[in-house]
């Protein structure tokens, strides 16, 4: 009787290996994340000013503060605007806001300014909202508009110093000037762009502006609703760019996972 004595071997499962494929998918997936996340998370968070139409050199314009709620647990309470002291303005008139109170503080000019025969001897130097009761809640933004003028001729750009105050005490600045170089600053401050002067060289003429002021004055909110849609219409614009990078990112980010599965997928077949 004879025995057979050949060992059987198993063939033991092959080590598994790492998919270096399916790991890059997914580390395109976390950044394309992290991108939407940056590049969503900043568009219009701050306060800033918009002109309603154009804010033409030596002439006069109505210009909107836009203040977003950046927080999910408080509203804002208060809103102080710093107006330049290297540009003062003779002219400034701050439209009602239902629901909010506003004082406009003047200061005497170390240099008094002529304006329309007149020598003016003070300026606006700060505008403040004060909430009666609810303020901007979470989620919301509210607009406060403003007359102003004359804007200097000799200026770019106009830079307001903003203070937000929210109902839990805190209180966030946007003081800081813009960079050379076009970077912004963390704490950015309002900056009103001015356009070339139009017509004779000094903006609109000086008895339209009166005429305006006057309008501004007495109209009432007849107009509220259009120039609010007009100012959101210009301020979805940014938060559009935004949802478009951010659909972008996601897409990279899918694309990035799934070229990671199918070729996991071929290593194993193959």
């Amino acid at each position: 009787m004879s025995v057979d004595n050949t060992a059987t071997v198993t063939a033991s499962p092959a080590p598994s290996r790492r998919r270096p494929w399916a790991a890059r998918g997914s580390v395109l997936a976390v950044a394309a994340a992290a991108g939407v996340v940056l590049l969503a998370g900043p568009a219009a968070a701050h306060v800033s000013v918009q002109p309603q139409g154009e804010a033409a050199k030596g002439g006069y314009a109505t210009v909107n503060f836009k203040v977003p709620n950046e927080r999910d647990d408080a509203s804002t309470v208060k809103l102080e605007i710093n107006f330049p002291a290297d540009h003062p303005l003779t002219s400034v008139m701050p439209q009602p806001v239902p629901g909010w109170d506003v004082k406009v503080t003047k200061e005497k000019l170390d240099k008094p300014l002529e304006s329309h025969g007149n020598k003016i001897t003070e300026a606006v130097s700060k505008v403040t909202w004060t909430a009666d009761k609810d303020g901007v809640a979470p989620g919301t933004f509210q607009q406060f508009p403003v007359s102003l003028g004359a804007l200097p001729e000799d200026a770019d750009q106009l830079v307001f110093k903003a203070i937000q105050t929210y109902d839990s005490k805190e209180v966030v600045r946007w003081i800081e000037e813009p960079k050379e170089g076009g970077e912004e600053p963390e704490s950015p401050a309002p900056v009103l762009a001015l356009t070339a002067a139009s017509g004779g060289g000094h903006g609109a003429d000086a008895s339209d502006d009166e005429s305006a002021e006057d309008e501004s004055a007495s109209a009432g909110h007849g107009d509220d609703a259009d120039n609010a849609s007009s100012e959101q219409a210009a301020d979805g614009s940014s938060d559009s760019t935004a949802r478009i990078l951010a659909v972008v990112g996601i897409l990279v980010g899918l694309a990035g996972v799934a070229f990671g599965v199918l070729s996991g997928r071929r290593r194993t077949t193959s």
